[in-house]
């Protein structure tokens, strides 16, 4: 086979533009490309994971040939993920939370922070508002704090803390963060286990926990799946000329947005919990407002 046809059958496997594959994915005429094997284990927040059982290797090979074939985000989580990581890190860590919960967030947004689920789930960590606002956040027309990064990055390492003291075991806070501690809780005591990955769940909640022990995997090793960004391809973060205090109201973001050297999109696009062109602000409350330095 050709090396054109080749990245034509791959492109078309992958469900992914033959001109963006192609960029990033070499195959040798010689080479049939596969998914990679399923690990004997795999170290995640500091827990060994192994997959010694049938079920267990059978759950995983599903995630990793899913990310190989038939993930069609791949290429775009991959060139977001500097950036968004950059940002995310450090406040896991502040919060004690193990970096590698990270993945859970890229499962849950493929790491877009202006995904909304059908469902009503907003930002990166794809909070509810009932539990965005549980967890310390303001959700609301003109602001939707479910869309700042750092303040629902802190918004979720209280959940997975809170949950982590309940359960002990970080994949089993993984299933809780997409079925409800509630959910989970019950089905532990009720098939009397201690661990979520020994569950019998619903398919989603499932194939959850794999889906982030594969992402942990395609992300420290994207080459394995088949994919070869240069560090140029990788998105990068757009730095801040400064951060303005405001504690009263801003009757047009357009004319705010000129006053301190940008544009309505550029400030929106830095602000993107902000979600009107306007802030009322009747509490007299005190925002951070980023102005972009483009």
């Amino acid at each position: 086979m050709n090396r054109p046809l080749a990245l034509l059958l791959l492109a078309c496997s992958l469900c992914l533009p033959v001109q963006m594959r192609a960029q990033y994915v070499y195959i040798p005429e010689d080479i049939h490309f596969q998914a990679p094997k399923v690990p004997e284990y795999i170290e995640f927040a500091g827990q060994t994971i192994r997959f010694d059982r049938p079920d267990l290797y059978e759950r995983m090979d599903r995630e990793l040939i899913n990310f190989t074939y038939g993930h069609t985000n791949s290429t775009l989580m991959l060139k977001r993920s500097r950036r968004i990581f950059s940002q995310i890190v450090p406040i896991l860590q502040k919060n004690g939370v193990p970096e590698d919960l990270k993945y859970l967030m890229a499962i849950e947004s493929n790491l877009d922070p202006k995904a909304y689920s059908s469902a009503g789930a907003a930002g990166l960590w794809q909070f509810m508002k009932a539990t965005g606002r549980q967890y310390g956040l303001e959700v609301g027309d003109e602001v939707d704090e479910r869309y700042h990064i750092e303040k629902s990055t802190a918004a979720a390492c209280k959940y997975l803390k809170e949950a982590y003291a309940k359960y002990g075991d970080w994949m089993t806070v993984a299933a809780s963060y997409n079925a409800g501690q509630g959910g989970i809780s019950k089905r532990l005591s009720d098939q009397r286990q201690k661990r979520a990955m020994d569950l019998f769940l619903v398919t989603e909640t499932s194939r959850y926990m794999f889906r982030i022990l594969v992402a942990k995997m395609f992300f420290e090793n994207p080459e394995a799946f088949g994919f070869h960004l240069e560090d140029g391809d990788y998105y990068p973060v757009i730095p801040a000329k400064e951060t303005v205090s405001v504690s009263g109201p801003i009757p047009n973001f357009t004319d705010f947005a000129e006053e301190h050297g940008s544009t309505y999109f550029f400030l929106k696009e830095a602000n993107l919990w902000l979600r009107s062109d306007h802030l009322t602000n009747k509490a007299a409350k005190t925002y951070q407002v980023v102005i972009p330095a483009l």
